[in-house]
């Protein structure tokens, strides 16, 4: 052989040596120790070649590698990144603060959809039906002015050469492609473009936390390029393996026990625990970490992954602060598809509020919330998207101190995870105070009502986790029933009491792992009603349920901030018998019990489910249609809750007090209408007042905010109900779920 330093006789005898010149390496590094040269600096040693059978679905095949690559998130933000660079349009609009008002100013009643429940016509598909005309005519009567479209893009994983259904309801993306279950992009742009023909936005989502198990993943495993710096995965050497636990076939990968957890963590290789383990179920998910099979990388070695999952195994966490930063680039792509191509207005953020993980001291569970890392992530995506003129949302369900900080630098607007709680609560047990504790404590916090997404039903569970008062301030004292009580033991009993009155006296509404109540808005107040199953719903019990329903529309819309409701709340659909969806809920997700498909424009009247498959729910209040020609439907009743929150600008007002009340089941709000600025002296007062009971009550309003002499007028009635007395007061009465719009004129002077 050539260039080895020895030479071949052609006799078969012993080659005999020969000197050779002294090569670059030896003369550049004579003394260099060994674990210094550039060679050693590099993982996997040498370049191996190697045949494969082109059928294979691993790392060795390179059509596979290839198929891959052209499917994944990564390299379309890559080339969507392109297109904006360098262009005049990123420096039309400021971007730096959060805003608000300007965001709700452009749009702020929301209709929440959710794709896999949404009963369309033969053929049609979830997209073609939001841009239906007759629709939007439908919204625009009602009041509604945007659309929250739901995820739309493909989500699930992808198993060697097929890709697997979503395990989180399309919230484990693994494309910028729009699936067909859904439509197509032409059919999203037309949503876009009807809605703006009657005067409304479309909201798209992002999702910054996570992503499926799917193109990126799968070459993430392989170690392909960047792709393992898009997640917080760590490779397991060989010797290693022992430590993790087998993974079963027909699996990809196997939740690690605490004790695992803790070993890998004592040996380095991860954070270990974290401060709360999400969807925790004993025997699915007991930690925040799974381990993988072993898998054929594109070097052709086999690799074991540790990867982090705040929700699902099939939701791998996106890693924020990897040196490649290719996590950051697929998400900011995404975000650029939504916005640039696919003519959204605005994003929702999900899972946006555990970006950033950190060990902690000595036998203390990680730093997994509030980091500073996710404040700093949420500023860069919020920013890039008002950057190119759009806005964003959050649905971050953290201390009210963490949605402050959060809202500070990052998204405009945060779901109302602050009292949603708590009206819930308040209609359960017809006494206010937690809520009145919850609206009170957000003011004192700086967590104003303006910058919340205020919403009945979505696709989500009632959460009861009551974040703020269980973990960060489990041991601060708050006034509550009559005595002081630590935040935890207020958690402990509201959550209690909810429980009992939801799902222990009601067999309809089932708890949703330790997290909160799988339940509609519709059959929650049937259960507070005494409604004890779905049977013991009837015609006659339809009215009192709107009325409350009204009740939480008021409460929602009649306060600072953007007013969303769902397909299930315009329609008053009820859960789902379970075992209509046993096969969905069998891991733990009761939440598909309050998913049932509903037709909006009664446009299937024959239709037992959805395209998706989702079973018809049962609808109390009917069709759009039909209650647009019932002036006491609940849709009726809707608009003219919905024109007097547009007549009068509450939506970008600010809230000023929370007072006590005489009567417990009463809730007295108080706002300026001053379109945010506290400088106009002459702002008129509002007041909101709701009775969270089913019985007439009497009581009295009080706030020191309230001017001597002048009159409580209600603005759907034109109707002085009462006159401030020089306590600042006054009274007046309130039937069942009954609520005022009050408006503060001041007292005539005399000439």
């Amino acid at each position: 052989m050539l260039g080895t330093g020895a030479e071949s006789t052609t006799d078969g005898a012993e080659p005999l040596e020969t000197v050779s010149e002294i090569s670059y390496d030896e003369q550049r590094y004579p003394a260099r120790p060994r674990r210094l040269r550039p060679r050693d600096q590099f993982r996997g040693g040498t370049l191996r070649r190697f045949l494969t059978d082109p059928r294979n679905a691993n790392g060795g095949n390179p059509s596979y590698v290839e198929w891959l690559v052209r499917q994944s998130m990564l390299k379309d933000a890559d080339v969507l990144s392109r297109q904006l660079s360098g262009q005049p349009s990123m420096w039309r609009n400021p971007y730096a603060r959060p805003d608000a008002r300007r965001a709700i100013e452009s749009t702020d009643v929301w209709f929440t959809a959710y794709p896999i429940s949404l009963i369309t016509r033969p053929g049609e598909s979830f997209l073609d039906a939001l841009g239906d005309e007759a629709l939007w005519e439908a919204f625009e009567w009602v009041g509604i002015n945007g659309i929250h479209t739901g995820p739309v893009k493909r989500a699930g994983g992808i198993t060697g050469w097929q890709e697997t259904p979503s395990v989180d309801g399309h919230f484990d993306r693994i494309s910028t492609q729009i699936d067909p279950e859904f439509g197509d992009e032409n059919a999203f742009r037309r949503v876009a473009d009807v809605a703006e023909s009657h005067g409304g936005s479309v909201i798209d989502d992002i999702v910054p936390g996570h992503t499926g198990k799917g193109a990126d993943f799968r070459l993430a495993e392989m170690a392909y390029k960047d792709y393992p710096g898009i997640y917080h995965m760590v490779e397991i050497p060989r010797e290693d393996w022992a430590l993790l636990p087998e993974v079963p076939a027909g699996r990809d990968s196997v939740n690690l026990d605490a004790e695992t957890e803790r070993e890998l963590s004592a040996r380095g290789y991860i954070i270990g625990e974290l401060q709360r383990v999400i969807f925790y179920t004993p025997g699915v998910k007991e930690t925040n970490w799974s381990a993988t099979a072993p898998v054929v990388g594109t070097d052709g070695l086999e690799r074991r992954w540790v990867y982090l999952h705040y929700f699902k195994e099939g939701q791998p966490s996106i890693n924020w602060l990897d040196p490649t930063f290719a996590g950051m680039r697929l998400v900011i792509g995404d975000a650029l598809h939504s916005l640039g191509d696919l003519g959204t207005s605005a994003l929702r953020l999900d899972a946006n509020g555990f970006l950033g993980v950190e060990k902690s001291a000595e036998g203390l569970p990680a730093w997994s919330e509030g980091h500073p890392l996710s404040h700093a992530a949420n500023h860069i995506i919020a920013g890039m998207v008002r950057k190119v003129g759009g806005f964003t949302f959050q649905e971050l369900n953290l201390t009210m101190e963490d949605i402050r900080d959060t809202g500070a630098v990052g998204a405009d607007l945060s779901y109302d995870f602050v009292t949603r709680p708590g009206y819930h609560h308040a209609l359960a047990t017809a006494n206010t105070e937690f809520l009145r504790l919850a609206l009170t404590t957000a003011l004192e916090t700086g967590v104003e009502p303006v910058q919340l997404v205020h919403g009945m039903q979505n696709h989500d569970e009632l959460t009861y986790e009551l974040v703020h008062w269980a973990t960060t301030h489990r041991d601060t004292l708050y006034p509550f029933r009559h005595d002081e009580r630590t935040g935890g033991e207020i958690a402990e009993t509201v959550r209690a009491e909810l429980t009992e009155k939801l799902t222990v006296e009601a067999d309809y509404n089932l708890v949703f792992t330790q997290n909160g109540i799988a339940c509609t808005t519709a059959s929650l107040i049937a259960a507070t009603q005494g409604k004890a199953t779905l049977a013991d719903i009837g015609d006659d019990d339809v009215p009192a349920i709107r009325d409350a329903h009204l009740l939480l529309a008021k409460y929602n819309s009649w306060q600072p901030g953007v007013f969303a409701l769902s397909g299930w709340d315009l329609t008053g659909s009820l859960t789902l018998p379970a075992d209509d969806v046993r096969h969905l809920i069998s891991s733990g997700d009761t939440r598909w019990i309050e998913r049932g498909a509903h037709d909006l424009l009664d446009v299937a009247p024959e239709a037992a489910s959805s395209v998706s498959g989702m079973p018809r729910a049962r609808s109390l209040y009917g069709s759009l249609g039909d209650q647009q020609n019932d002036p006491d439907s609940f849709l009726s009743g809707l608009r003219d809750v919905l024109r007097i929150r547009g007549d009068h600008g509450i939506a970008v007002a600010s809230q000023v007090d929370i007072p006590q009340v005489g009567h417990p089941s009463m809730l007295v709000m108080v706002h300026r209408l001053d379109g945010g600025d506290r400088r106009a002296d002459d702002a008129p007062l509002q007041i909101t007042v709701l009775n969270f009971s089913n019985e007439t009550i009497e009581g009295t309003v009080r706030s020191e905010w309230l001017v001597p002499q002048s009159s409580a007028v209600d603005a759907a009635t034109g109707d002085v109900v009462g006159r401030v007395d020089e306590l600042q007061s006054f009274s007046l009465e309130l039937g069942p779920y009954a609520g005022l719009f009050l408006v503060l004129e001041a007292p005539e002077t005399e000439d």
